[in-house]
């Protein structure tokens, strides 16, 4: 069992059900969830992950503005991206601003445990 924790961030609360799914079928606990990136900026400091895997696309504040916002405060937290197919500036963007890593939706199961596992060493 693998004891670092994960914050989940994406609106749509189907999406964060699936990803906690391929990640506690892969030995990885999911800490907690956020909605969007108001969301995401509290809970990431009452809970302190390990790394935080959070959508681009959400209402309120977007993925990248709260990436910038983490960065910022707790340079050496990780966070791995989601974007949807055709979203590649953002995903620049979100490199550029100091992200681990990103996927691209649809997910594929194993492209998000390597990219966790690879994140996580």
């Amino acid at each position: 069992m693998n004891d670092k924790k994960i914050l989940l961030v994406d609106d749509a609360a189907f999406m964060r059900m699936m990803i906690k799914d391929i990640l506690a079928k892969n030995g990885f606990s999911v800490c907690g969830e956020a909605q969007d990136g108001v969301d995401a900026i509290e809970k990431f400091r009452g809970l302190g992950p390990d790394l935080i895997i959070m959508d681009i696309t959400m209402p309120n504040m977007d993925g990248i503005t709260a990436l910038k916002a983490i960065k910022k405060e707790s340079p050496q937290t990780k966070i791995v991206m989601c974007s949807a197919m055709g979203q590649e500036s953002y995903v620049v963007d979100a490199i550029k601003s100091g992200a681990s890593d990103f996927i691209v939706k649809p997910f594929q199961a194993d492209r998000i445990i390597s990219t966790v596992t690879k994140v996580l060493k």
